[in-house]
């Protein structure tokens, strides 16, 4: 098996990206929260009974195209998923946040999301 790199690294709209499409309003979504900056939506195959995606408008094709002038943008999407279960009300039972690198991390868009899981007992990872 051969792990593919992820085919951007900028911070433009990508016209193959499906979430730059999705942040573009030409594919639509079931969108839960939107600003400036981030677009968040239900995820369209949920592993969870609350799958949502936390996604940068901007186009970053994974973790490893992070840098330091990053840092906010990171920190702004970990904090809108924290609000976006405590609007489902799960923050005291508990939820997941991941975020995927690459394929052998299990990214499968290269555009980089959070994934808020919750609404069941997640099992695993200590």
């Amino acid at each position: 098996m051969t792990l593919q790199r992820a085919p951007h690294r900028n911070d433009e709209l990508v016209e193959d990206c499906i979430f730059c499409k999705i942040v573009n309003k030409e594919v639509p979504a079931d969108i839960v929260f939107e600003d400036d900056e981030l677009v968040a939506f239900n995820d369209i195959s949920p592993q969870a009974p609350i799958h949502v995606l936390v996604v940068p408008k901007a186009h970053i094709s994974t973790v490893n195209d992070l840098d330091e002038d990053h840092a906010g943008l990171v920190g702004r999407m970990v904090l809108r998923a924290q609000a976006l279960a405590e609007a489902r009300g799960i923050e005291e039972e508990g939820y997941r946040l991941i975020l995927n690198c690459n394929a052998g991390g299990g990214q499968t868009v290269f555009h980089i999301h959070l994934h808020l899981l919750g609404g069941r007992q997640m099992r695993g990872f200590g």
